[in-house]
């Protein structure tokens, strides 16, 4: 799968103005738009202003967030993507419909 975000959106919202780490950069982009759907239960929607913001959030966090251990706590999802989510989750109640 090819993101559908753009990585000109993604340089744009780390403030970065070169193309070094641009197949890293649109890596992170597929990776997190893919999260996306699975997270959702649904196919990410390209174009959507909510999803675009959760991907590039959660692209940017897991591009400035690159080792697995650090002094800092922390977090495999940055705060606000759950709640950015939130409206979009398939609703699962344990019930199969017969």
């Amino acid at each position: 799968m090819t993101a559908t975000t753009s990585l000109s959106l993604l340089k744009s919202q780390l403030n970065l103005d070169h193309d070094l780490d641009d197949d890293l950069l649109a890596h992170k982009l597929d990776a997190a738009e893919i999260w996306i759907g699975h997270h959702t239960g649904t196919a990410f929607a390209a174009g959507d202003a909510v999803l675009t913001e959760a991907a590039l959030q959660l692209a940017a966090y897991w591009y400035e967030q690159r080792e697995s251990a650090s002094d800092v706590t922390l977090r495999p999802v940055p705060f606000g993507v759950y709640e950015l989510l939130a409206p979009y989750r398939e609703a699962v109640t344990g019930h199969a419909a017969q």
